[in-house]
């Protein structure tokens, strides 16, 4: 399995009379080659993890995902032939993007107080003539 992190600057962003008025995070520049060309993504989105919760485990079989925390803080947890690997993301976690290759199933787990907000840039795009969904279950990992 080839789980792939890196972990994103937070850059504080200025006015034009250089007072701080927020900070940005570069989570995706096709120039890094974090990611081969194939994987670029192809849909953002949002999904949002209650404090408590977990959602998953999924399996796509043709989608990779690639996922950052912007708000909060998220565990992935993806099963391997020799176990479970544990990424974070998040505030505490230098919003790190956390790559899941295809054919590996994973859970999203907030580990906080706060709802987590989770960008999803997976590639190929969801499309309704192809859910690219299958089951998966981790029984013996105790998600919430």
């Amino acid at each position: 399995m080839a789980v792939r992190s890196k972990k994103n600057p937070k850059i504080t962003t200025k006015d034009r009379n250089g007072r701080q008025n927020g900070f940005l995070i570069p989570v995706f520049n096709v120039h890094e080659k974090f990611v081969a060309a194939a994987q670029h993504p192809q849909q953002v989105y949002v999904t949002v993890v209650a404090p408590g919760a977990s959602k998953g485990p999924h399996l796509h079989l043709k989608r990779w995902g690639m996922f950052t925390c912007i708000k909060g803080n998220v565990k992935i947890v993806a099963r391997a032939a020799q176990g479970y690997e544990e990424h974070f993301s998040g505030e505490r976690y230098e919003f790190a993007t956390i790559q899941l290759p295809a054919g590996v199933p994973a859970a999203l787990v907030n580990v906080g107080s706060e709802d987590a907000y989770v960008l999803n840039m997976p590639a190929p795009a969801w499309q309704a003539s192809d859910q690219d969904e299958h089951p998966a279950s981790f029984p013996d990992y105790d998600l919430p």
